[in-house]
């Protein structure tokens, strides 16, 4: 028989699972919730190495001494693999692919295979790339993030992307990756500066914004105690947020971005395109801020969104601690070049995220330039009036 003239088109689905656990102390009363999560293959130990955020190492005290401890009081579950690895923190993972490099040549060495755990703790940036990294070695080792600030813990350490940084734009390199498991801990926060600290609310608004006006309002509510770190007010939101992301990620139809828009980048189109314009001097959840004002401000000039509404959000991010304002602004030409560059990221036409209200997204396809820049300008007139009001 000549199958020869059949056309196949297969839908199939691929189970995952996403394990999302918090602890109080991971590495302390705790321990036994990461070691669950380490299967062991054959009767014999799971293999572990562990990559740690240069900048985590250095600000935690006895945080070594605490993973070597763990490791150790499960002889016969846990084998740890080498010695611990240590990689810079923030965008410079990022940015500099002979890192990456490494990362392969030490996940080589050691032997790791497809039932072996990589167990990257850090910030954001240092997630996505030992994540990516752990993604392209025999297609895919067991990952398990420890997110180390308030912005992983509520935002990209609950996702399913990895990526390095290329030619000069953000995640130009990388993956989609369900993670083994992620394990959102309150010990490792407490380190924090108050500018990261800080950093990872920004998210938090957003999600908000999209899918939550209770959640929103609680933020705005409790903005300046949030800043002061009453981690009473702050732990419920760093949970909400992540939750919000998780049910996203895995309800939302579309984990992997395939379709064309991609709302939980709302106010990220500036937002990217600011951190590469400062050399990523800007953090990413301050540019985060900045974009999402200026979405919202553009919201109420398009989209009927009510002003009060984007009034309040510039009050509670301001409320935060965020400035809502950098010198990259003052460069809207290069700016609006975040546009393309958003696009082709996904590919297909232009799709934003923006608000007719709290709790209601929808998806453009076009900017009006003209209205753009009158958001900007009144999301940073807003920034100045906040700055004499201090």
């Amino acid at each position: 028989m000549n199958d020869m003239n059949h056309n196949l088109n297969v839908d199939f689905q691929v189970p995952f699972v996403h394990r999302l656990r918090f602890t109080k102390d991971v590495f302390g009363d705790d321990q036994a919730v990461l070691a669950e999560l380490l299967e062991s293959s054959d009767e014999n130990p799971a293999r572990v190495q562990f990559w740690i955020d240069q900048n985590v190492a250095d600000g935690t005290p006895r945080l070594v001494e605490r993973i070597k401890r763990f490791a150790d009081a499960y002889p016969e579950k846990i084998k740890r693999v080498g010695s611990l690895q240590f990689v810079p923190g923030g965008e410079e993972i990022k940015n500099d692919v002979h890192i990456l490099e490494r990362m392969l040549k030490v996940f080589n060495v050691a032997n790791l295979d497809r039932r072996s755990y990589v167990i990257a703790i850090g910030g954001g940036a240092v997630l996505d790339a030992v994540g990516f990294a752990v993604a392209i070695a025999h297609r895919g080792l067991r990952l398990v993030r420890i997110p180390t600030t308030t912005l992983s813990q509520g935002d990209s350490g609950i996702g399913v992307k990895n990526s390095v940084n290329l030619f000069a734009k953000k995640n130009w390199l990388g993956t989609f990756a369900v993670p083994w498991g992620v394990i959102n801990d309150a010990e490792v926060l407490t380190t924090l500066s108050n500018r990261d600290f800080i950093s990872g609310f920004s998210e938090a608004v957003k999600v908000s914004l999209l899918k939550s006006p209770e959640v929103f309002e609680q933020i705005c509510v409790d903005a300046t105690a949030i800043r002061n770190r009453q981690m009473d007010k702050a732990s419920p939101i760093i949970t909400a947020s992540a939750r919000m992301h998780l049910d996203h990620i895995t309800r939302g139809g579309d984990p992997f971005e395939m379709l064309e828009a991609r709302p939980l980048d709302y106010g990220h189109w500036s937002a990217h395109k600011m951190e590469a314009m400062s050399d990523f001097a800007l953090r990413h959840g301050e540019a985060v801020a900045i974009g999402v004002a200026i979405d919202t401000v553009y919201s109420s000039l398009e989209f009927g969104l009510s002003p009060a509404v984007a009034q309040r959000v510039m009050k509670c991010l301001c409320d935060l601690g965020f400035s809502l304002t950098d010198a990259t602004l003052a460069d809207v030409d290069t700016l609006f070049r975040g546009l393309e560059e958003f696009r082709q990221h996904l590919g297909g036409r232009l799709t934003l995220t923006m608000l007719e209200d709290v709790g209601k997204p929808i998806d453009v396809h076009s900017v009006n330039r003209t209205r753009m820049l009158e958001a900007i300008e009144q999301v940073k007139a807003y920034a100045e009036s906040r700055l004499h009001v201090r």
